[in-house]
């Protein structure tokens, strides 16, 4: 068990997705994420401990190689998607509650802005560190963060932006979210936003990168 759990690992960190994937070519023919994590419940192991000594660590040392500028976009979307052929298979574990989720975290890129690159990544690694993803796309308005955020009660909020003519919006999601519950965390990202500008609209957060969202949000599920 301890071997399969160790494959699924470097599959995902390396972004194999199933055994037709050319990617990575070290990988080339042998089992991806999708095929590991069968065998991996075929066996009998805990579905848990997939997530947390697979999958989890894996997204990991993903997020700090990105942050360090070790690799790029590209190979991190590739082991997000072999991420995301094993949560294919392990999301009815979170519905049964045989898999704990640490929160559910809302995210959507705001209003006038239609990028969602960097809000998928984000969306991505946040899921593959444990917990549930609410994805509200682009172009996300105060109205419907708030409405998610009462199908979700108690759930850490997310906003993306790619320009500097739509991260103004966040200011006003910010207020409207505070002012129907002000204990609710907002986490803020995006290229043209800086902690500077997450301070000054009322946000709690502001990460440069997706390792540095899922680092704050293990911190409040701690």
């Amino acid at each position: 068990m301890n071997e399969i759990i160790e494959k699924l690992l470097e599959a995902v960190e390396f972004g194999k997705i199933d055994q037709k994937s050319p990617y990575p070519p070290q990988l080339r023919g042998m089992d991806g994420s999708h095929e590991l994590t069968q065998q991996a419940l075929a066996a009998g192991v805990d579905p848990q401990r997939i997530l947390e000594d697979a999958l989890i660590p894996a997204m990991g040392n993903v997020g700090k190689k990105f942050a360090e500028n070790k690799i790029f976009v590209p190979q991190m979307l590739m082991s997000a998607k072999a991420m995301g052929a094993s949560m294919v298979q392990l999301k009815p574990f979170f519905a049964s509650g045989a898999i704990k989720s640490k929160g559910t975290f809302i995210i959507g890129t705001v209003k006038g802005d239609l990028h969602d690159i960097g809000k998928n990544l984000v969306a991505m690694m946040v899921e593959g560190g444990g917990w549930t993803i609410v994805d509200l796309g682009v172009d996300v308005g105060s109205e419907r963060f708030i409405e998610a955020l009462k199908s979700n009660p108690g759930a850490v909020v997310g906003l993306s932006a790619l320009l500097t003519t739509t991260m103004v919006n966040m200011g006003d999601i910010v207020a409207g979210i505070k002012a129907c519950d002000p204990a609710t965390k907002v986490l803020i990202g995006g290229a043209p936003v800086n902690a500077d500008f997450c301070r000054s609209i009322g946000a709690d957060f502001y990460a440069p990168d997706p390792q540095n969202a899922v680092e704050y949000l293990n911190k409040l599920a701690s």
